[in-house]
């Protein structure tokens, strides 16, 4: 590692955190940040850091040119917010009832913002550029804002030669990282079912076809679909979040839609367990003598990370925090626009540890009750900013520049 900015982050610690608040406060869900954006923007310009605007409508590319020649750099934060009526009591939660940051985007965003700030105060060391990428409609799957931004043009002018981005996690303590190569998020994927059947008398069933019954049906068997179709070394999961059927206790619906998500590890077992969805449930449908309609929308793809960056990555979150900082984890199956960033260009996308101590069990993401321990911001910006400067040195030398 060539120049540090270890100890900066703590510089501007209390300018993240204002920043942080003030995203959570007023919070604007995907293609609605408006505000957010101009917030950044206004940020940029009382900075000095160049920017342009209009990708994927409030996305903002921020442009800093150090003062040495070299490689190019990007680091990517979401601003959007989600549908939920946040439940804390804090000085800063949502000022907006039914919207709320439950997913760290506010943190990512003012983290980002530091990192700028850091970068550009030291862009005589930095040996190459830097992109900001802040973008918007991360939570709108499954068509999201990283394919928009780059059908905008986002990186016509400016090519990234590598790009990482971080997110908030609570299952780790402040001051550890998530870093694995390879798949860290899933595939993720919408599920929309209707069963027609035939209404009827609830106290003369044999006179309809019960969509409730084949709903119920439907739900198990799919079940065995992950069981007995997937390898147990692999990961798949099947989970329905919605039913809707019925108008009263004693009448037989004649339909019944089910809405859910399908989450696997690779495009491998995705398009295994989709055909087998496919089959089962044209199956059940013959069997009962009724129609199912399905609809599978594929959604985001995996995040998977480029493998000759997770040593590097790595040893600069070591470099700051020490060697026991970047522990064995598993990957997750949640879902992360981020992985459209990486089908185009190598990088790493990392966990950020956000625990609250004083917390009996920590809220997950998208919860009502998420919130972070602000300590991590500081660490957060600090590491995204070093970052910068190690993955630029290491394409520079790679370049032979």
């Amino acid at each position: 590692m060539g120049f540090s900015v270890k100890g900066q982050g703590i510089q501007i610690e209390e300018m993240v955190v204002h920043y942080r608040r003030h995203f959570h406060k007023n919070p604007e869900l995907s293609q609605e940040e408006e505000e957010t954006s101009k917030t950044i923007q206004a940020f940029l310009k009382e900075e000095g850091i160049p920017y342009e605007t209009g990708f994927a409508t409030h996305g903002v590319l921020a442009i800093i040119e150090g003062e040495k020649p070299g490689k190019t750099v990007a680091l990517r934060a979401d601003i959007d917010a989600l549908p939920i009526t946040e439940k804390n009591n804090v000085p800063y939660d949502s000022e907006t009832k039914g919207k709320m940051h439950a997913c760290g985007h506010d943190a990512h965003t003012a983290m980002l913002m530091g990192a700028g700030a850091l970068l550009n105060r030291n862009k005589a060391e930095l040996p190459g550029k830097v992109l900001l990428v802040f973008q918007p409609a991360e939570e709108l799957a499954p068509v999201g804002g990283a394919q928009e931004m780059m059908k905008d043009g986002v990186f016509d002018t400016h090519k990234p030669d590598a790009i990482f981005a971080q997110h908030m996690w609570p299952d780790l303590p402040v001051g550890q990282v998530g870093v694995m190569g390879g798949p860290i998020m899933g595939n993720s994927d919408r599920l929309s079912m209707t069963i027609h059947g035939a209404g009827g008398h609830a106290s003369m069933p044999h006179q309809g076809k019960d969509a409730i019954v084949i709903a119920a049906q439907v739900i198990n068997h799919l079940q065995t679909v992950v069981s007995r179709n997937v390898d147990p070394m692999e990961s798949a999961v099947i989970t329905f979040g919605e039913i809707h059927g019925g108008d009263r206790y004693n009448v037989i619906p004649s339909t019944v839609t089910l809405e859910g998500t399908v989450r696997t590890n690779s495009d491998e077992v995705k398009n295994r367990v989709k055909d087998r969805i496919k089959k089962a449930v044209n199956g059940l449908a013959d069997a009962n003598e009724v129609v199912i309609d399905v609809d599978y929308v594929d959604g985001y793809p995996a995040t998977v990370n480029s493998p000759e960056w997770e040593a590097p990555v790595r040893e600069t979150a070591q470099a700051i925090l020490g060697k026991e900082a970047t522990p064995q984890l598993n990957p997750s199956l949640g879902g992360e626009d981020f992985g459209r960033f990486l089908q185009e260009y190598p990088g790493l996308y990392y966990w950020l540890g956000t625990a609250i101590p004083d917390r009996p069990a920590q809220k997950p993401l998208h919860d009502a009750e998420f919130d972070i321990n602000e300590e991590s911001l500081a660490i957060g910006t600090e590491l995204m900013t070093q970052l910068a400067f190690d993955a630029l040195e290491r394409l520079n030398k790679e370049n032979g520049q």
